[in-house]
């Protein structure tokens, strides 16, 4: 992180103690955090944060391209700090969000630019029992 802003390629924001710590909770986390998640761990080193102000902040840093925000379907938001386009699969049991790297989007983006479509970003999200869960029981 620069000096005064968190910055990605292409990306630059004002650094404030709460988006840095919120952006630091982020760094290196492959488990896809909840904001209430983020907020207890940012809390840990600002008491006084409030969660309307993570909730605020991971808004912005999604909207700013820093980090992802992945709609899984009926649960809350997840945070992602990978933006590099990549596909999800969320575990119906457990659920736990694991990243996906699938190297079709190339082509699925092809076949849409060829349909007339401009495709910006997109959000793809697999839904079913991961490994650990299948194991637990047959069914399902």
């Amino acid at each position: 992180m620069e000096h005064d802003k968190i910055s990605k390629p292409q990306h630059s924001l004002r650094v404030t103690k709460q988006r840095k710590a919120i952006f630091a909770v982020l760094q290196g986390d492959t488990s896809h955090p909840t904001a209430e998640e983020v907020y207890l761990r940012v809390r840990e080193q600002l008491p006084h944060i409030s969660l309307a102000t993570v909730y605020r902040n991971l808004k912005l840093l999604a909207r700013q391209g820093l980090i992802r925000e992945i709609t899984t379907g009926d649960g809350p938001h997840r945070y992602d700090f990978q933006t590099h386009e990549h596909a999800h699969f969320h575990c119906d049991r457990c659920n736990r969000v694991y990243d996906v790297e699938l190297d079709f989007s190339t082509r699925l983006r092809h076949e849409l630019l060829r349909r007339g479509f401009r495709v910006r970003t997109h959000d793809l999200v697999f839904r079913g029992l991961c490994p650990a869960c299948q194991s637990l029981s047959p069914s399902d």
